[in-house]
């Protein structure tokens, strides 16, 4: 698996950040950790915790990215098929799933 370029790394960041704060506010600040092919994002909600969002997978295009949700039941990241029907696709697709399922409607 390929690795994303720091470029990527700082791209997909600035995105998902902006992503965020338009539509999802009440996800607060997001942090993004890097391991390999995989950007893991969490949310540090307004109230103090921290919730694990998804798992986004480089496979060589800051466009389409492999998505997994994390899963409290197993603490584990799942992989997931977004509601396009697609197994891959954009940052924010991933985290507007994710959202939606973790913290309901968009304020």
């Amino acid at each position: 698996m390929a690795t994303p370029p720091e470029s990527t790394k700082i791209s997909v960041g600035q995105r998902l950040r902006a992503h965020a704060a338009a539509h999802w506010p009440q996800t607060g600040e997001l942090e993004f950790r890097y391991r390999g092919a995989f950007v893991y994002v969490e949310a540090h909600l307004p109230d103090g915790t921290t919730q694990p969002l998804i798992r986004l997978r480089y496979g060589g295009s800051a466009r389409h990215w492999g998505f997994g949700l994390y899963l409290a039941s197993s603490d584990r990241y799942e992989n997931q098929i977004l509601p396009s029907g697609f197994p891959s696709g954009s940052p924010e697709e991933a985290l507007d799933c994710a959202c939606r399922l973790c913290l309901g409607n968009p304020a």
